[in-house]
């Protein structure tokens, strides 16, 4: 049986950082496996992953902004996408060793779920969320410049981001807007499956499915640019 207190108290000595409501960070730790196995008592982390990915943005876009002014708007979104993609987010969430931290179900504890991507990614973007309403904006910076790489520039170079390709190309028609909508999921809490669908100006260009919800909508956005002609490697 986890002792919660002490829990938290080896995950904020990590992180440096000590909250001042620890049901903020409980929540963010807590994976919905473990959330439906607790009912009501507990929440999961759903909720923080959307705000903490907001932040993440936020944060990564001024320091790119303020610290490389020689790069074009393209070059700028290419490197922030590479930053916040999951396969970025689960490389930082091991540095700080949130595997070991997420509370998990039977289920997701049995099946991996401490060392599946998509879980470590969405805690990552949690904790954001949960420095960020506990201490504020300046708070959260300083937890997410402790992952960002001084070769900043180069780390691009290993990254296909179809949702950005397919920006670039649409930005192209100032009028055209493109949006993601989860069409829908299946499976237990450990192994769900994600359907999204990339619309352009609500018409439907591309479907994808994926673990997680960032894996679903990089593949629509590849299947659109396949569809649209272009060639996505």
């Amino acid at each position: 049986m986890i002792n919660i207190e002490e829990h938290i108290e080896k995950f904020e000595k990590i992180i440096g950082y000590s909250f001042s409501d620890k049901g903020l960070i409980e929540e963010a730790l807590s994976h919905s496996s473990y959330a439906n196995e607790k009912k009501k008592t507990r929440h999961s982390n759903e909720r923080l992953e959307f705000l903490g990915d907001s932040v993440l943005s936020i944060v990564v876009s001024q320091y790119l902004f303020e610290h490389y002014t020689h790069l074009p708007e393209g070059e700028l979104t290419k490197i922030r996408a590479s930053l916040v993609c999951e396969k970025s987010l689960y490389e930082f969430a091991k540095q700080i060793d949130l595997g070991n931290f997420i509370l998990l179900g039977k289920g997701e504890e049995n099946t991996g779920g401490r060392e599946r991507p998509s879980i470590l990614a969405d805690a990552f973007e949690a904790v954001i969320a949960s420095v960020f309403l506990d201490g504020g904006l300046e708070a959260a910076r300083k937890h997410i410049m402790n992952f960002i790489p001084e070769n900043i520039e180069n780390i691009r170079s290993s990254f296909s981001d179809y949702k950005t390709v397919l920006q670039e190309i649409i930005q192209k028609n100032p009028e055209e807007k493109v949006e993601y909508r989860l069409a829908g999921q299946s499976g237990p809490d450990h192994n769900k499956a994600f359907t999204i669908q990339v619309c352009l100006n609500s018409n439907v260009i591309g479907t994808g499915r994926g673990r997680s919800k960032k894996e679903a909508e990089q593949m629509a956005a590849k299947e659109a640019l396949e569809l649209m002609g272009y060639e996505a490697q």
